[in-house]
């Protein structure tokens, strides 16, 4: 009885010092919540790979509580890099870059949840690893440009583009985790 009483004080207080109309910056509708889920697509580069962190990273996204819906290992080839990465064909260091990317395989992941791209790219640090922060998987785990590590979409539109390229048709899961509701509001 008592603890009801405390809980029932702390709600009229909290109430008393509520605005009379809600301020437009703080609520948030139903379909403004539906509209920041997102998909994206993250990569683990071959030397990602190679060095043995695809379970350091995945881990990083299902500890923040994304939700996985597709994952593989692959080969990229010369074709599907050049559709990938269409903004970079033309620039010098593209012919290295795919190179590089056709050096080992890759691990595609579609990952799901609240802002996921926008909040993918700060997990993964800045392209540099040496201008990311300690606690983003690139300042944590690589030193130079060129063995970044990660790819990350950078938008919304790139990322549906790119999980269209790197998926077929059923390989991406729409499943219900059974965290969601301890994890959203």
């Amino acid at each position: 009885m008592k603890v009801a009483a405390v809980f029932a004080t702390i709600v009229a207080t909290a109430n008393a010092f509520a605005p009379a109309t809600p301020l437009s910056t703080s609520v948030r509708s139903d379909s403004a919540l539906s509209m920041a889920m997102e998909r994206t697509y993250i990569m683990i580069k071959p030397d990602g790979v190679q060095r043995g962190i695809v379970g350091n990273i995945v881990s990083r996204f299902e500890t923040k509580g994304y939700k996985l819906s597709a994952m593989k290992t692959k080969m990229a080839s010369k074709e599907l890099l050049d559709q990938h990465y269409k903004d970079l064909v033309e620039k010098p260091f593209f012919p290295k870059l795919r190179e590089y990317m056709m050096s080992g395989p890759v691990v595609c992941m579609v990952w799901e949840g609240k802002e996921a791209v926008t909040t993918g790219r700060k997990m993964l640090g800045a392209t540099n690893p040496l201008a990311s922060e300690p606690g983003t998987i690139r300042g944590d785990f690589c030193i130079e440009v060129g063995r970044n590590i990660c790819h990350g979409s950078d938008s919304v539109e790139n990322a549906e583009r790119e999980i269209g390229l790197w998926f077929g048709e059923g390989e991406v899961l729409d499943w219900d985790s059974h965290s969601k509701d301890w994890i959203y509001e």
